[in-house]
C-alpha cells in the first residue's frame, strides 16, 4: 500500500522538511564549522518541483535557534523556505507556528522527517497532519502528476515571499491596524471571469476552507458554470506591494426570474476566497460587491448556499455579517454534490436577505471597483 493512499493533493498547501537527516546527511549543530551540511540534491529538486506546482516549503527543525541564522547566510538555500522554525519546541509547535504565519490551516501541512518519533509526536498531536520519510518523497511527487498548474499555482511561493515583507511592514508600521491597511492601497477589482480564469476559480473551489461557503467540488462549479442562466465571478486585489493575484471566486445562479423577466434572485452555490486576504476586509468587499450588482441587475433577494464545516467558521460569520439569514425555501438551492441542481444538499443551507434598502459597505481601508471600471 502507497504512503500517499487516500492522500488528496489539492488539499497540501505547504510541506514542511526536517533538517537533520532529511534536508541533508549530518547534523549541523556538530559541524566543526560554520559552515552548513550540504543539502541532499534529490530534496533540493523535490521542493523546486513542488513550488512549480504552487506548493509551498517550510522547515521545522529540533535544533539550535543558530542553525537557522546560518542557513540565511546561504540565500539560495534559504529562498525556497517560508516561515521555518528551527528551535527545541516540539514539532507539532512548530507546525502550528508554520500554519499560523503562512495563514493556512495546519490540516494543509505535511511533514517530512526521518525520526520515527517526532512523526509519531506530530500524529498524535496533529491527527490532520500526514507525515512521511524522506523515502517517501517520491511518491508524495507522483500524486501531483497529471494535476493542472495554474499561472496562479506558478507564482504562489512568489507571493507568499511577498506576504513575508508584508508582514514585516506591518510590524514595523507606527499607527493603528486600520491605518497600516489603509497605508496599503490595497484595490479589489471585481468581474465576470474570463476563460483563463476559470482553472483558478476551480482551484480555490478545491482548496480553500476558511472563506469557502459550500465545498463546491471543481468538477461540479465547471458544470454549472457553463450551464445556462449562471455565471462565475472572480476578484482581484492588489497593494502597493504587488499583485495578490485571484483571490475570490462566485458562481451566480440568475436561473429564478419575475415576471418581468429581471432576476427574481441572485443565488451564490459557491464564494471562496484565498485565506491569504483573510482579516483585510477583501471577503467581505467581495461579497457586499455582488450584492449590490444584483440589485443593479433588478434582484430583490440574494441567497447564499451555505455548508458549515469544522474550518468555515469565518465564512459563516462573514454572511451573518451580511445580513444574511435562513431560509425555509430551498426551491433555489444548487446541490454541492454531483445532482441536480433543484436542490440543496442535506448538510447544507440557503441563507438569503432582501437587497432593499441600505446595504452593507466595503472598508474603508479597500477601494473596490468593477473589472471594467479598472480597464477603461
Amino acid at each position: 500500500m502507497s504512503v500517499t493512499d487516500g492522500f488528496d493533493p489539492d488539499g497540501v498547501k505547504c510541506v514542511v522538511w526536517d533538517l537533520d537527516g532529511t534536508l541533508w546527511d549530518e547534523i549541523a549543530v556538530e559541524s566543526a564549522t560554520d559552515d552548513l551540511p550540504t543539502p541532499r540534491p534529490a530534496a533540493l529538486a523535490a521542493i523546486d518541483a513542488l513550488a512549480a506546482r504552487g506548493v509551498l516549503s517550510s522547515i521545522a527543525s529540533r535544533s539550535a535557534p543558530s542553525v537557522l541564522d546560518r542557513l540565511d547566510a546561504v540565500p539560495e538555500v534559504r529562498a525556497r523556505f517560508l516561515a521555518p522554525q528551527v528551535s527545541w519546541q516540539d514539532k507539532s509547535e512548530s507546525l502550528r507556528r508554520i500554519a499560523k504565519d503562512l495563514g493556512i490551516a495546519v490540516g494543509a501541512l505535511v511533514l517530512v522527517d526521518d525520526s520515527p518519533y517526532e512523526r509519531a509526536e506530530v500524529e498524535a498531536l496533529l491527527p490532520g497532519v500526514r507525515t512521511l520519510a524522506p523515502e517517501d518523497v517520491p511518491a508524495l511527487l507522483a500524486a501531483f502528476e497529471g494535476r493542472e498548474v495554474t499561472a496562479e499555482s506558478r507564482e504562489r511561493v512568489h507571493r507568499y515571499r511577498t506576504e513575508e515583507t508584508r508582514r514585516a511592514e506591518g510590524e514595523r508600521f507606527e499607527g493603528s491596524r486600520e491605518e497600516f491597511l489603509r497605508w496599503c492601497d490595497m484595490r479589489l477589482t471585481v468581474g465576470a471571469a474570463t476563460a483563463d480564469e476559470i482553472p483558478r476559480a476551480l482551484e480555490l473551489a478545491a482548496r480553500t476552507h476558511r472563506l469557502n461557503s459550500s465545498g463546491l467540488t471543481p468538477d461540479r462549479l465547471r458544470e454549472l458554470a457553463s450551464s445556462d442562466g449562471h455565471e462565475l465571478y472572480t476578484a482581484r486585489m492588489t497593494d502597493r506591494f504587488g499583485e495578490y493575484g485571484i483571490i475570490g471566486a462566485a458562481l451566480v445562479d440568475r436561473t429564478h426570474r419575475t415576471g418581468r423577466g429581471a432576476p427574481a434572485t441572485w443565488s451564490v452555490p459557491l464564494l471562496a476566497l484565498s485565506c491569504r486576504v483573510a482579516g483585510r476586509g477583501a471577503a467581505a468587499a467581495f461579497l457586499f460587491r455582488l450584492m449590490e450588482r444584483a440589485r443593479e441587475a433588478g434582484a430583490e433577494e440574494f441567497r447564499v448556499t451555505l455548508r458549515p464545516t469544522d474550518a468555515n467558521l469565518e465564512m459563516r460569520i462573514l454572511l451573518r455579517q451580511a445580513g444574511l439569514r435562513r431560509t425555509d425555501d430551498t426551491a433555489t438551492g444548487t446541490s454541492t454534490g454531483t445532482g441536480t441542481s433543484t436542490a440543496t444538499a442535506a448538510d447544507s443551507a440557503v441563507l438569503g436577505r432582501t437587497l432593499q434598502g441600505d446595504l452593507p459597505g466595503s472598508p474603508a481601508w479597500l477601494h473596490v471597483s468593477d473589472r471594467e471600471d479598472a480597464e477603461a
